[in-house]
């Protein structure tokens, strides 16, 4: 189907955090996506309200709102991925989260748009007692997210069902987000998804890495963990976040692509 129009709800994740930096803003796989949408559609637009650190609640109550009103039918589609920064929180509930994530999928179905959702990605190739928490709550969540894309129709895209994935490789030196590659290939999950052009090599893994003498992989988590690790765990004790007086990239339907 060639959509008219596009719009992306969600965290970092969909923001595009850490791809390349075009016009002092991450690119991100969503805006990969646009560039191919606008030459199936002569009228497309892309809106994008994704804002890194926002919890599902945060989500549901700045973002799903204005999605609404912008839906024009099935020929819009509605991108929706939150839960992964509500799961990394140490006061975390899957009893609370699970369900306010279900019900704003139920509404936004509702509006007659093109859904699509998104599992997180449960084993990033991170390990220690943390990573190990997070990829149980994680696979709990995904649960609930193909529960609910099943009852309403929505287009699911689980990575975890390429296991290739999980090649830290794939992500930026935070450990956390997706570099340029990880984006790219995304990108191209997503496409085959939606039914346009899409380059079939995204599933091809990369080359055996190389192993990292022991003194400089110590060297490597030292410097990540004070660069990021530790201003996160600040962020956590002092009740802030990383989108803390951000906005949205394209908070408004725009022509596409800007460049």
């Amino acid at each position: 189907m060639a959509f008219q129009r596009f719009i992306v709800c969600g965290d970092s994740y969909s923001e595009g955090m850490t791809d390349e930096v075009i016009d002092g803003k991450y690119r991100g796989w969503a805006d990969r996506v646009a560039d191919v949408m606008t030459t199936a559609h002569p009228d497309f637009t892309y809106v994008n309200l994704a804002v890194r650190g926002k919890l599902i609640g945060q989500v549901v109550e700045g973002q799903v709102p204005v999605a609404l009103k912008l839906v024009t039918g099935k020929e819009t589609l509605v991108s929706f991925h939150a839960g992964a920064n509500d799961a990394l929180r140490s006061g975390y509930q899957a009893s609370i989260a699970i369900p306010l994530y279900q019900d704003a999928v139920r509404l936004i179905a509702k509006s007659g748009a093109t859904l699509m959702l998104f599992t997180v990605l449960e084993n990033t190739g991170n390990k220690g007692r943390g990573s190990e928490i997070w990829e149980k709550r994680f696979s709990e969540f995904n649960q609930g997210v193909r529960a609910v894309g099943a009852e309403v129709g929505a287009i699911v895209v689980d990575a975890n069902q390429e296991k290739f994935f999980s090649d830290r490789r794939f992500l930026a030196f935070d450990r956390l987000h997706l570099n340029a590659e990880g984006h790219k290939r995304c990108a191209d999950a997503v496409l085959e998804r939606i039914g346009l052009p899409f380059d079939s090599s995204w599933r091809t893994p990369l080359p055996p890495a190389r192993k990292t003498p022991w003194v400089i992989e110590k060297a490597i988590t030292v410097v990540w963990f004070v660069t990021f690790a530790l201003p996160w765990v600040v962020r956590r004790l002092m009740g802030k976040s990383s989108g803390d007086g951000r906005s949205a990239k394209y908070p408004t339907p725009v022509k596409w692509p800007l460049r």
